[in-house]
């Protein structure tokens, strides 16, 4: 599962997004390879993103994926604060 100071950062960032209204909703699952954050924008839906930490790639491509809807990944890392910069850096455009 996640860390503390790692949900404290995923939590930062989404509290941002549902601010602006963007993302409404999330859920978390812990699965037996991976830990998984789902953000929604209506909890009826498919998720927007997916923040994931797969510990078992993170010594070839990095332990921290975001993946847009129907799986592309559009960031990976060894950071978490690195893939979250995703968020950060333009105003992006809300894929659905």
């Amino acid at each position: 599962m996640f860390e503390r100071r790692e949900l404290d950062a995923i939590l930062s960032v989404y509290g941002r997004m549902v601010a602006r209204g963007d993302w409404r909703d999330y859920a978390i699952d812990g699965l037996s390879d991976r830990a998984v954050f789902s953000i929604y924008r209506r909890a009826s839906e498919h998720p927007l993103y997916q923040i994931q930490k797969i510990p078992a790639d993170a010594r070839r491509q990095g332990a921290w994926r975001l993946l847009a809807p129907g799986g592309a990944i559009l960031k990976r890392g060894q950071d978490l604060l690195t893939v979250l910069k995703f968020f950060d850096r333009r105003r992006f455009a809300v894929i659905g």
